[in-house]
Parts: structure tokens; C-alpha cells; sequence
């Protein structure tokens, strides 16, 4: 099961209390204090881990909360702090304080990790507060809270390349033929109904991650077909890959559709829209002389490449195509942040 939102509760531990105690040995008939102070609480903390894609651990689980430090006792022994929680999470989650609405942070990177509560300071036993006026106190601290969020999971996938497309348009049969992916796939709308990563290996040890998303329609945006509840996936991806249709079932002109999914693309973000975007037409097989695909180019006034995601036709070409779009589009992006 795909989940890529969750919300829960998260507690560090309480500070143990600190402890009144005074030395009971023979022969010394007034022993002083020796209460030891209270070991801290255990911190939260979220780690970003490999081989994680899913926020499936927490759909049952919504409380989470660090061991509480131990009390201090007797002959000025410390309490034992209590144990740190780190919640293991995807690359690509985003931690969000629910009631101050902000970003603590966004864990995009494998080894990442963040701390979101600190546990309770342990309070101090009898023997810190003595002094030359008071010899015998009486009183401790007790331990200090632990804090507490309210924290929301929101998970983008991290992927270098994004399919996009109408439904049916190919791009689940495209995923399976390059990466060992296996989602669904079959002759109606809507077959793939949650995101599907796949790794895509070339020669000489090369490899990008695709990223398949659910087919978008006219109005996902507003809530149509399944509408942009995936789109987030795609937002981090280096390139988007406009999976087209070349003799859509439905009778519909492919640039019709691309120009529709666009404008989805573009009320839904200005950024998704401004990603680099390379244009496939699928299911060539179908058309023998080319006439669809030369008709489609001179609409789009667009650079269009030609696969046909059943037979294999192009499918290398393509994948050789964007690993070496993939690496450019990094490379730029660096060179303009050591600019800024």
C-alpha cells in the first residue's frame, strides 16, 4: 500500500525527578545529602533511510514518544538517561508542525535527520542544593517535561525523471520495459492508481530513477479523475517526461492533450511547469508511414521523440536520450547555485 501523508502525535521523554536521600553509614551520625539528580528524556528524532518509499508505518500507529530518564537515588547516584527515538522515514519527506504550519524540515537526502523534541532536563537531587546555611535540604527538582508536536508527513518521491500523461497514454508499459518496475497494466483508464518508481540501468554502471504517476485528465486540478493528489511526486523530479498517445481510443488529438495536461501542470505549479519537458509519442506501431507523428510535431512546433513502449521500437534511444538530459539539467542547476 502507497501512503504518502500521515499525522501523529510525537512526545520526547520526561526528565526523571531528582532524589532526597541522606547518607546512612555506621559511625557517621549525621550523614549528609546525597540525593542524585534525575537522568534527562529521550529525544525524537526523524532520520531519512534507504529502501523506504512509503509512509505506510504510521496508517496505524499515531503516537509515538521517547523513553522517560530515570530518578536519582540514593549515595549522589545520577538517574539513567532515557532512550532517543529516531523514526525512520523516505527520502523526500517533508516534517511539518501542525499548529505552529511550519516546515521544520525536509529530509532530502538519505542520512538526513532532525530533531523535533528535546527530552526533559532530569531535576537535581537534595545534595545539589546544600549549601553552608542550609546543610540538611529536604526538597528536589522534579524532571522537566519532554516536548511534544503535532507533526504532519508529507512525502515527494525523488525521482530524476516524471512520467506524465493522459491515461492509457503508455507510460506504465514504458516504465516496465526500462526499469524492472511491473506496475499495472491493461486496456482502461486509470490502471496505475499510485505512484510506481523504477530504476533504469545503462551501460557502464549508468542508472536514473523514473518516477510513474497516475494519468491526469482535464480538471485534475479541481479534483477530476484522481485529480493532483500525486502531482506532488513530480515536483522534485530533474525532468518531466509528456507521455503522448499517438491514435488516442477516445478519438481525441494528442496535442489537444498535451496542451490540456499542461495547463494542469500549470495551475497546479509554476515550477512543475517550468521543468525541462521532453515530449514522447507512444504507440508508433500504429502508425507505419509517420503521417500522426509528423502531423503532432508541426501542431507542437516541438522537438517530439518516437517509441512504441509494446514492440521496444525507440525505447533505448530514448532512455540513452535522457540519462544525458538528466546529467545536463544537474549540472546547470549546480553551476547556478554556486553562482548564487
Amino acid at each position: 500500500m502507497f501512503i504518502d501523508e500521515a499525522k501523529i502525535w510525537v512526545r520526547a521523554g520526561d526528565g526523571g525527578n531528582g532524589c532526597v536521600s541522606f547518607r546512612r553509614e555506621k559511625y557517621v551520625p549525621k550523614g549528609g545529602p546525597d540525593g542524585g539528580d534525575g537522568g534527562r528524556g529521550g529525544h525524537i528524532y526523524f532520520e531519512a533511510v534507504e529502501d523506504l518509499d512509503t509512509l505506510i508505518d504510521f496508517a496505524g500507529k499515531h503516537h509515538w514518544h521517547a523513553e522517560n530518564g530515570r530518578p536519582g537515588s540514593s549515595n549522589n547516584k545520577h538517574g539513567a538517561s532515557g532512550q532517543d527515538l529516531t523514526i525512520s522515514v523516505p527520502p523526500g519527506t517533508l516534517i511539518y508542525d501542525i499548529d505552529l504550519e511550519l516546515v521544520l524540515k525536509d529530509l532530502n537526502e538519505v542520512g538526513l535527520k532532525v530533531c523535533v523534541c528535546r527530552g526533559g532536563r532530569g531535576g537535581k537531587g537534595n545534595k545539589a542544593f546544600a549549601t553552608a546555611t542550609n546543610q540538611a535540604p529536604r526538597h528536589a527538582e522534579p524532571g522537566k517535561k519532554g516536548q511534544e508536536r503535532n507533526i504532519r508527513l508529507e512525502l515527494k518521491l525523488i525521482a530524476d525523471v516524471g512520467l506524465v500523461g493522459m491515461p492509457n497514454a503508455g507510460k506504465s508499459t514504458l516504465i516496465s520495459r526500462c526499469s524492472a518496475a511491473r506496475p499495472k497494466i491493461a486496456d482502461y483508464p486509470f490502471t496505475t492508481i499510485e505512484p510506481v518508481l523504477g530504476i533504469v540501468e545503462l551501460s557502464d554502471f549508468r542508472r536514473f530513477v523514473m518516477a510513474d504517476i497516475p494519468g491526469l485528465i482535464e480538471g485534475a486540478h479541481a479534483g477530476a479523475g484522481l485529480g493532483h493528489e500525486f502531482l506532488r511526486h513530480i515536483e522534485r523530479t530533474t525532468i518531466l517526461v509528456h507521455i503522448l498517445d499517438i491514435i488516442p481510443t477516445d478519438g481525441s488529438d494528442p496535442a489537444g492533450n498535451y496542451k490540456a495536461i499542461r495547463s494542469e501542470l500549470g495551475q497546479y505549479s509554476k515550477v512543475l511547469a517550468q521543468k525541462q519537458e521532453v515530449v514522447v509519442a507512444n504507440k508508433i506501431d500504429l502508425d507505419p508511414d509517420g503521417k500522426r507523428v509528423k502531423d503532432l510535431r508541426k501542431k507542437l512546433n516541438k522537438e517530439v521523440h518516437t517509441i512504441s513502449a509494446v514492440t521496444g521500437e525507440g525505447i533505448k534511444e530514448l532512455s540513452e536520450f535522457l540519462w544525458q538530459k538528466v546529467k545536463e539539467t544537474k549540472a546547470d542547476s549546480h553551476s547556478e547555485e554556486k553562482k548564487g
